[in-house]
């Protein structure tokens, strides 16, 4: 039993710390939380759904184009919600409050167009298993796994390797600094939020078919705890929010298969509210300090 619940755990987690990426990037550029990141992660797996089930969209295709439009909404939500802030100037707590607004605004629009009712989601490898030592490994399970493993090393390579990837990074450390030396910060912002609202619709579109069911309340948990798995690695590190969206997602699954289904989510904030109580940087994250 406990190899069986690892392996759900990691598999859950697994779709966390993709979900965490996007938030850890624009807190590391920006020193902003995003929350309509959720709203963003439901509305690409009821794009995918929309593409399959409404237009009968061939699966990959569906699923390459509820990115790439996905994508494309955090890129328009940046130009249109943030970038005027930002000009502006104003506070940073005025753009988290818009953020707030975003998501609520993407929440209710996905009900008004195809209501509130839960949805079968479609998904791939259905009913199919692999026996391991006594322990059930669906093939969406490794897939999901497969994948998700595939993801996080091509966002480390390309943040780390490639000229867009250095210009984050630059961006991250100092955004004066990066500005005088060339670099279109507006540019990077704006890629920063397409690359975030992409994995966050690949996280969106791998828990559906996992759980096969699609609702537009699946945003709200799954960004809050993604958020925390951010945190809990330390945000704005990469690795962190890796690392963070594992724990979290092994810790309430165990919770839930040894102590109460119920409970679940409370072990999960328990584990972060204890690590942040020891160590407030998260675990892989630094101190930081502000010079005055």
């Amino acid at each position: 039993m406990f190899f069986q619940q690892l392996i759900n755990g990691i598999t859950l987690g697994s779709t966390y710390a993709l979900t965490a990426i996007g938030y850890t990037m624009v807190f590391g550029i920006l020193e902003l939380i995003n929350f309509s990141h959720g709203s963003v992660y439901m509305t690409g797996a009821f794009l995918f759904y929309v593409l399959v089930v409404m237009f009968n969209v061939n699966i990959i295709a569906a699923f390459l184009l509820a990115i790439l439009v996905t994508g494309a909404l955090g890129y328009i939500l940046e130009k249109l919600t943030l970038k005027p802030l930002r000009i502006k100037k104003a506070a940073k707590i005025t753009a988290l409050i818009s953020t707030i607004g975003v998501s609520i605004i993407l929440q209710n629009g996905v009900m008004l167009l195809l209501g509130s009712e839960t949805k079968g989601f479609p998904t791939i490898l259905k009913g199919k298993y692999l026996s391991v030592l006594g322990t059930d490994i669906a093939y969406i399970q490794l897939f999901i796994l497969a994948f998700s493993l595939l993801m996080m090393i091509s966002i480390h390579f390309f943040i780390k390797y490639t000229k867009m990837g250095k210009a984050m990074r630059g961006t991250a450390q100092n955004m004066e600094a990066a500005a005088l030396m060339g670099i279109s910060i507006d540019r990077v912002v704006s890629f920063t939020f397409f690359l975030g609202a992409a994995i966050a619709a690949v996280s969106g579109i791998l828990v559906g078919m996992y759980y096969q069911t699609v609702d537009p309340g699946i945003g709200y948990m799954a960004g809050l705890k993604a958020f925390s798995a951010a945190v809990l690695g330390g945000i704005g590190v990469l690795p962190g929010a890796m690392l963070g969206g594992l724990l979290i997602g092994v810790s309430e699954i165990m919770a839930a298969g040894y102590i109460h289904a119920g409970y679940r989510d409370a072990v999960a904030f328990s584990i972060l509210i204890l690590v942040l109580l020891f160590k407030p940087s998260g675990l892989l994250g630094k101190p930081f300090q502000r010079k005055v």
